[in-house]
Order: C-alpha cells, then sequence, then structure tokens
C-alpha cells in the first residue's frame, strides 16, 4: 500500500472508530500510529523510519505545510475526503531533539447531535443543570479537561430545553464540533477576520433566547459574554479552570469584577468523562470489549455550583480565604470517591482523576 492509499485508510479507520486523535509518534527505531478512543491511546500501527517520514511529509504537503522545515512546531487544517464524505482535520507537528517530527491529527466533526440523556453517574447533578437551562437569562459556566464532553453536555441539555418550545439557540464556536440543524451556528476564522469577538457582538444582535460560546479565552470575550448576560440573554461558555472555585478565579483574572460576576453567574459546573470498570476486563472497559457499548463506556462526573453554594463561594473570594466558608456537600472529589465505592470505577481510575 503506498503511502497515500495508507493515509486514506488510516484517516477512514480514525472516523470509523470515532476516534477523537491519531497520533504518529518517532520511537528509537521505528514510528508507531495511536488512535485516542474514550481518552486513552492504543496502538493501532507499527511503522519503520522512512515510512512514518513519509507517511508525515504526505500529511503536511496536502495541509499547506513546510514540507522542508523538520525544526519548527508547524500547525495546519484539512477537510479530507473520505470515501463517503469529507472530515475536518487539524494537524500539528513537534520534532524530537534527534529531528524526528511527530504529528498529531485532530479530527473534527465527526459528531452528530445525539438525542440520548446524558450519560452520568448521578442524576442530582443532571437535575440541577436542567434547572439552570431553564433559566432565561444569566451566565452558566463549564470547565473541564479537553474531551471531558463539555458541548455534549451543553448540546443535549439546550435540545431538551427546546423540545417543547422553539426557541433560537446561535452558538460561537471554534471550531463546531457537532452538527445540529436546530442550532444556528458560527464558527471563527481568524484569517477571514471573524474573530470571537465580532461573532459575539452579531450574535447578540439576533437576540437568542440561548447563546453557547465555545470558549471564554480573552479579556474582550469575557466583557462581551457579561454584557449578554447582563442584557437578558442565557449564555453558557466554558472557560479553564482546575475547578468550579477556578472558574471565579479565571473570570477575575480575565478583568471581571466580582459584583459583576455574582450579578451575572447562576451556575458554575466542572466535568470530567470518567472509563466505566467492565468486569470482564478487570479494568476500564476495552474499546473492542462489547460487554458495555461504545456509548457506556465512559460517564461523565459533575461538580455543580448553585444557590447557596455559589453564594458561599463568592464570600469565600471576597474574604481571600483559602477554603470555602461553607464545604460543597457534592464536591467532585467526594462523587468520585463514592463512584468508586460503588464499583462504577476502578481505584486506579479514582487516583487518577482526582482533583489535587
Amino acid at each position: 500500500m503506498d503511502i497515500e492509499a495508507f493515509a486514506q485508510h488510516l484517516v477512514t479507520l480514525a472516523d470509523t472508530f470515532k476516534t477523537s486523535d491519531i497520533h504518529i509518534l518517532p520511537e528509537e527505531k521505528h514510528y508507531s500510529a495511536y488512535f485516542r478512543l474514550n481518552g486513552r491511546m492504543e496502538k493501532q500501527f507499527f511503522l519503520d523510519i522512512d515510512e512514518g517520514t513519509r507517511l508525515i511529509s504526505y500529511f503536511k504537503f496536502v495541509s499547506n505545510m513546510d514540507v522542508g522545515e523538520r525544526r519548527k512546531p508547524q500547525s495546519g487544517s484539512l477537510a479530507f475526503q473520505l470515501p463517503e464524505k469529507k472530515i475536518d482535520l487539524r494537524f500539528s507537528t513537534i520534532a524530537n531533539y534527534h529531528t524526528k517530527e511527530s504529528l498529531v491529527i485532530r479530527l473534527l466533526q465527526q459528531k452528530e447531535a445525539s438525542d440520548h440523556t446524558v450519560n452520568t453517574f448521578f442524576q442530582h447533578e443532571l437535575n440541577q443543570l436542567k434547572e439552570l437551562i431553564s433559566y432565561k437569562s444569566g451566565l452558566i459556566l463549564f470547565s473541564g479537561p479537553v474531551d471531558s464532553g463539555k458541548t455534549t453536555t451543553i448540546y443535549q441539555l439546550v435540545k431538551n430545553r427546546i423540545t417543547e418550545e422553539k426557541q433560537q439557540v446561535v452558538t460561537v464556536e471554534d471550531p463546531v464540533e457537532i452538527h445540529e440543524s436546530q442550532f444556528l451556528q458560527t464558527e471563527v476564522n481568524e484569517k477571514a477576520g471573524i474573530t470571537y469577538e465580532h461573532l459575539l457582538k452579531s450574535s447578540l444582535r439576533h437576540h437568542p433566547d440561548v447563546l453557547i460560546v465555545g470558549e471564554i479565552r480573552d479579556e474582550e470575550t469575557a466583557k462581551m459574554v457579561i454584557r449578554g448576560a447582563l442584557t437578558g440573554h442565557l449564555i453558557i461558555a466554558s472557560v479553564h479552570a482546575k475547578n468550579t472555585k477556578g472558574i471565579i478565579s479565571r473570570l477575575k483574572e480575565l478583568g471581571i469584577s466580582q459584583e459583576l460576576l455574582e450579578q451575572t453567574i447562576i451556575g458554575a459546573v466542572f466535568q470530567k468523562l470518567l472509563p466505566v470498570y467492565c468486569p470482564l476486563c478487570a479494568k476500564h472497559c476495552s474499546s473492542y470489549c462489547t460487554h458495555i457499548s461504545p456509548e457506556q463506556k465512559r460517564a461523565a462526573l459533575y461538580e455543580v455550583v448553585s444557590g447557596k453554594d455559589l453564594s458561599c463561594m463568592f464570600e469565600s473570594e471576597s474574604n481571600h480565604q483559602n477554603e470555602a466558608i461553607r464545604t460543597i456537600d457534592r464536591s467532585f472529589n467526594h462523587l468520585l470517591k463514592k463512584v468508586q465505592l460503588y464499583g462504577f470505577i476502578s481505584e486506579k481510575t479514582c487516583r487518577q482523576y482526582a482533583i489535587p
């Protein structure tokens, strides 16, 4: 099989397995190709040094990267043609100190919005989220690691909200990861001058019932989101933070005063996707094990802070205390330990996913 045909086979196979990333990594005497499946890297192919180098060069060429440059990190993108559809790919290369390049390929727009309920361990937090989503205005902030299911959770909650009554839902994302025909989905394109700021301003003029913002990443975006929440919109956004308390700190770091945060934020959510324990595998369920269906191999664990807990968190921030004045009864680590004691996850998984 020539390199072009193998590249086609590799991406097609990854798409079939619903892989989030392909990693082509140099090792001492060969290259290895891994798929990230259910959050874990699983080896798929061995390639000799020449094959691995040519495969990376091929992807660099088709994504308009500099094939001759192997020392500097590069990035690129491509709408890759599969037998029955096109799929958007994002490429990133980094060389090691031997100038052997590694390549990571992110597969985008391969997910379709699901009508299924959110797969979670506890219904209590899900009920809290459904209550928050029902409000007409305010700001709900989500946080969690990459591939923790934030977008899926938000989409499913908002879809449930609009089942009985038609509402305008606008999304501002970079990039759009899930196709949903009921939403007006917009995408950032920096090269074309379409920034988060421009899309947010335009989206707010559209008077949406719900505005979903992919990520608050700078001061201008943070200010626009706060302004939108103050003018009577329900805005749901994500922000990078270690936990729910870190969400507040991150917004303050981006120049938002605590007074404005108290006026706008109605809920803070932290979530992770945990691999479910499989009695046949005697550990987390393997991607190839049929004992647990693919959709059930991971489940979301949420910490949801609202109401009195949220007021307590703000009070803690204003008093510059290290610990919350009122302990959150259902903190993430508390629920994580509970999930492990119930036998839903392994002890090893509990240790790995705990918030230090």
